[in-house]
């Protein structure tokens, strides 16, 4: 389709990717995977993107350079700046139909706004967030969710917490799962180059990946991890610093587990499946998640997986993992030690996981939100 047809006939639709700046966590990755394949199979739309490292979604994926397409160069900004002065003037400025932000519309707003509400554990787990978040969060999602013409959530837990916290039409909220790139994760050998040159052995330490913060529960981690008999096979825990990582490296050092714990907050997104791939076992103990990727891209390396029993957790892993609850430190070693001494146990939550995480896909997501799009700007 050529550019002049999709200028003057396509529906416009404006995607704020701010958050494909910050740090790695799992709204960037949705982001990402998700509107490549928004794009992919919508080439009758045409799209805006907002953000500041524009050659990002250039190295991601050739769908972000297609002639349906626009890459538009926002600089970063503080929050209050990019909601109430950057995309109110870009929404006029490209004429858009729709504005799609994740969490918090703008405002003003010259567009029909589509927000994605990830998850709204502030409301329910506020003992990880700090109060400033908290005020803001409380205020400004629950407003965008009341203004919204649709709401994108990413878990049947997070539709029921929204649903019901905001008084939101059932109708209103479309679950996205999110999915999984069997591209990059997938079982196998590759990368094995990759964990050599940090030191490490394929299939010879156990993973955790997550920010470094209280909510991902690092700690009861650690307090297990000190407690299993006569494992030598180091943790590594790759993240980036958050609020509160400092209470991490104070339990190592208190579990005098400095010689066998390795915190990696420098892994590229090229380099991360690897990790994934050659791990003996992955654990992912986090006291509340509104998805939560990485137990998902585990399962597809083909990594046996323990996660807790909370929140969206159980949606996500099925039956294909060990749940265990995330301050039971005493049962997550439990379930440690029953991975490590079973290969019968390995090998059937390899399979399972694998099974589980087919289930999970981009496509089924992208074309619920494609859908959306359609009915919004046929109105």
């Amino acid at each position: 389709m050529s550019e002049a047809k999709i200028s003057k006939k396509a529906p416009r639709i404006g995607i704020d990717f701010h958050v494909v700046d910050g740090i790695f966590q799992g709204s960037r990755t949705h982001v990402l995977d998700l509107f490549s394949e928004v794009i992919r199979i919508s080439p009758d739309i045409h799209f805006v993107l907002f953000l500041a490292k524009t050659d990002i979604l250039r190295k991601h994926s050739p769908f972000f350079s297609a002639p349906n397409v626009e890459l538009v160069h926002m600089p970063h900004a503080n929050p209050i700046k990019r909601l109430c002065w950057q995309l109110p003037i870009l929404q006029r400025k490209y004429r858009l139909d729709i504005l799609h932000n994740q969490y918090i519309l703008p405002i003003p707003s010259f567009a029909k706004g589509i927000v994605t509400i990830h998850d709204i554990l502030f409301e329910s787990h506020p003992e990880y967030f700090t109060p400033l978040f908290i005020l803001r969060a409380r205020l400004l999602v629950r407003l965008s969710a009341w203004r919204a013409r649709h709401i994108f959530t990413i878990s049947a837990f997070c539709k029921r917490e929204i649903v019901k916290r905001y008084r939101i039409r059932d109708q209103n909220v479309t679950i996205i799962f999110c999915g999984v790139d069997n591209t990059r994760f997938f079982a196998g050998d590759q990368g094995q180059n990759i964990v050599e040159t940090r030191g490490l052995t394929s299939g010879q330490y156990l993973l955790s990946v997550g920010r470094l913060e209280p909510r991902k529960n690092h700690i009861s981690l650690l307090r297990a991890y000190a407690k299993l008999p006569s494992v030598s096979l180091p943790l590594v825990l790759i993240g980036q610093p958050h609020f509160g990582f400092d209470e991490v490296f104070q339990a190592i050092q208190e579990l005098h587990l400095e010689d066998r714990v390795r915190i990696m907050s420098d892994v590229k997104d090229d380099e991360l499946p690897a990790f994934y791939r050659h791990a003996k076992l992955f654990i992912y103990p986090s006291w509340a998640e509104g998805f939560g990727m990485p137990p998902l891209e585990a399962m597809a390396s083909g990594v046996p997986v323990i996660t807790s029993d909370s929140s969206s957790l159980p949606e996500v892993v099925g039956d294909a993992a060990l749940l265990v609850s995330a301050g039971d430190t005493t049962a997550l070693c439990s379930a440690i030690d029953s991975v490590l001494s079973s290969d019968e146990v390995c090998a059937r939550l390899r399979r399972l996981g694998l099974e589980q995480a087919a289930k999970f896909s981009w496509a089924t997501s992208a074309r619920a939100v494609r859908q959306i799009y359609l009915s919004q700007t046929a109105t």
